[in-house]
């Protein structure tokens, strides 16, 4: 099967061809996949998609329509996926497993590739549909007879860990474009780990562990989000993530450096990409530092060298020969 466009506009195209090119689309991208209009004759649509490693994200416009995957397609799927649809308009219909939920701005459902399932959008949409390796749950622990008891239900709407995956699915959505490969690998094994946390809270079985992993996940976002934040410290994202400091400390306890540890790491690891970024070769040492939250120049040179084992002008140096 051909790969599909990563953009799709049926604006580009005769209106009297939109349907056509839009049902054959929607079949290459989501393998099999049949699509009607409710019998409309006007219709628009667009879509563009990206990777984030083995993690299928795509923003999908489209005036009202429904899709259904037949169990015939279903055995025939060459990959095994869970899909998500999460919508920034309008609402979604999801049908599988004998259930059926709604779902509108602000919530999400998922649904199995492998097994027939239906969803209706029976006004304009505009939605994020995630795709998610089945196999990638599958690492984490979650059985073929737990997804099944989740499929077709809602997530999200009242805050939590399934409200992060939410922010953080569109968040990367937005940012792919400007990562490098490696990032965006790393940004869909973030959202993986998201998506498993919610299922597990979604089924009652959130434990100890599991909140210290989402309250892991918290800090991580946070602390991307505030690097530049000369105050961001131990005591401020406590007071910023609503927790103790023992509580930050437990959810950290698996990593080597700590919670301290690892907003100096994440500062130095941005700062090692503008050293080497040849478009950020007009700005000074000074400024790189000081925009990434360090306070003085004495203390970045000192920790730059302590982990790195050169001084950041020869780190510069270095990568531009």
């Amino acid at each position: 099967m051909a790969t599909p466009p990563e953009l799709m506009d049926t604006d580009a195209v005769p209106a009297p061809e939109r349907l056509g090119l839009w049902t054959d689309w929607l079949g290459r991208l989501f393998q099999g996949l049949k699509s009607d209009q409710y019998g409309d004759t006007d219709f628009d649509g667009r879509a563009r998609t990206l990777r984030a490693g083995d993690v299928v994200l795509t923003r999908l416009e489209a005036t009202r329509h429904r899709v259904t995957r037949s169990t015939s397609a279903a055995r025939a799927t060459e990959l095994p996926y869970l899909k998500i649809v999460a919508p920034w308009k309008g609402c979604a219909g999801v049908e599988q497993k004998g259930r059926e939920t709604w779902v509108t701005p602000g919530q999400w459902s998922i649904y199995d590739t492998t097994d027939s399932y239906a969803v209706a959008n029976p006004e304009r949409v505009e939605h994020l549909i995630v795709m998610l390796p089945k196999p990638l749950l599958a690492e984490r622990g979650v059985s073929s007879a737990q997804l099944d008891a989740l499929m077709a239900r809602r997530l999200g709407g009242s805050g939590g860990i399934s409200t992060l995956a939410l922010q953080t699915m569109r968040n990367a959505f937005a940012e792919l474009p400007s990562m490098p490969e490696a990032a965006a690998r790393g940004v869909g094994e973030a959202i993986a780990q998201l998506v498993h946390l919610s299922l597990l809270d979604l089924a009652g079985q959130a434990t100890a562990q599991t909140q210290r992993e989402a309250l892991r996940e918290r800090i991580k976002q946070h602390v991307a989000q505030h690097l530049a934040d000369p105050g961001l410290s131990v005591d401020a994202l406590a007071r910023a993530l609503n927790c103790s400091r023992r509580q930050l400390y437990n959810a950290f306890a698996e990593e080597p450096d700590g919670v301290a540890g690892y907003i100096l790491a994440q500062r130095l690891a941005a700062c090692r990409r503008l050293l080497v970024d040849r478009a950020q070769a007009h700005r000074s040492l000074t400024d790189i530092a000081l925009g990434l939250g360090f306070q003085n120049m004495a203390h970045f040179s000192r920790v730059f060298r302590a982990h790195g084992g050169m001084a950041p002008s020869d780190y510069r140096k270095a990568a531009f020969g």
